[in-house]
């Protein structure tokens, strides 16, 4: 009953017209043509299904992935999936993925699909399946990328808009982006750049965001400066060194939610040799934010204004 509720509003909200179609986008520098809107979506991760969702996709979508198995999903979140059910905990085999008879994935490079794995572009399109590839991701097989910036989400909305016949609604988000962004950066204005230090996980090494994944796009957004936007990778270790000498003044902690994943990050750095002695340690300038807000999708935009706040005290008032 649900399900078909979800179906009779999508068509009310946003009529999809034949007019539309054929349509082609590009996924990794690759053209992927559409005759008609899919009607038989899996989506993979929480960022991406969140995308999905504010284009009121769910009557399209008969499953997501990899989700549960990594993190918590906010109630909000299970509201908006409603009785689309999750078919795999984390990456889905090829088994699992056609089981439910696809004619569309969208997912990305280390987001649901490996290189070599099971699961590509190209095993699907064997079964008809059209795969839409997450542009942050395509780092991993184009090696010559444009630093992150904030095309990476917006891109990636049109994109799903225009393949699912919803380019209106997409282009009406990604322009209230755009306005609450460049309002922000007005109050900004000329203030001195922070230095951001995005803190996955790892202690021999720490895992970080580098100058092709998208914290950096957001702490450039924000008005700052993310430390290791010289490390050509999406998100890769460095050294302790590197991350000391380079002096930040905040530090974003990857908050998983699971139990005291990001108190434990906060503890180390408070005790360890070359970090305690940072701007960003020794004044307690930390900012927690959960995945979703950190990988491409709907909820960069207020990670923005949190990453400004801490940033800039004041700057949104």
């Amino acid at each position: 009953m649900k399900r078909t509720l979800w179906y009779l509003l999508g068509l009310l909200a946003s009529p999809i017209s034949a007019l539309a179609f054929p349509v082609t986008v590009d996924s990794c520098g690759e053209p992927l043509t559409f005759t008609a809107a899919p009607q038989r979506a899996v989506i993979n991760d929480l960022n991406m299904a969140e995308m999905a969702f504010a284009l009121g996709l769910q009557p399209q979508i008969v499953g997501v992935t990899g989700i549960s198995g990594w993190y918590k999903s906010s109630a909000e979140f299970k509201r908006q999936q409603g009785e689309i059910p999750e078919l795999a905990a984390k990456y889905p085999s090829l088994e699992t993925l056609l089981a439910v008879n696809p004619d569309f994935f969208f997912a990305g490079w280390n987001y649901g699909m490996k290189i070599g794995g099971d699961v590509t572009p190209r095993s699907l399109a064997k079964y008809g399946v059209k795969t839409l590839v997450l542009s942050e991701s395509c780092i991993w097989t184009q090696h010559a990328r444009p630093r992150a910036s904030m095309a990476l989400l917006y891109d990636d909305m049109l994109k799903l808009g225009k393949i699912f016949g919803q380019q209106r609604r997409a282009e009406q988000l990604v322009s209230q982006w755009q306005q609450r962004l460049a309002t922000l950066r007005q109050r900004i204005g000329q203030r001195p750049v922070q230095k951001v230090f995005v803190y996955d996980s790892g202690e021999d090494k720490p895992f970080t965001s580098g100058k092709y994944a998208m914290p950096t796009a957001l702490i450039e957004a924000a008005g700052g400066k993310n430390v290791m936007d010289t490390l050509a990778a999406s998100w890769a270790t460095t050294s302790w060194e590197e991350v000391a000498t380079r002096q930040p003044d905040v530090i974003v902690l990857l908050d998983y939610q699971q139990a005291g994943s990001a108190d434990r990050l906060q503890q180390f750095l408070a005790t360890h040799p070359l970090m305690k002695h940072t701007p960003a340690v020794r004044h307690q300038r930390y900012l927690r934010l959960q995945y979703a807000e950190l990988t491409p999708g709907p909820a960069n935009v207020a990670a923005i204004e949190k990453l400004a706040q801490v940033l800039y005290p004041g700057v949104l008032h």
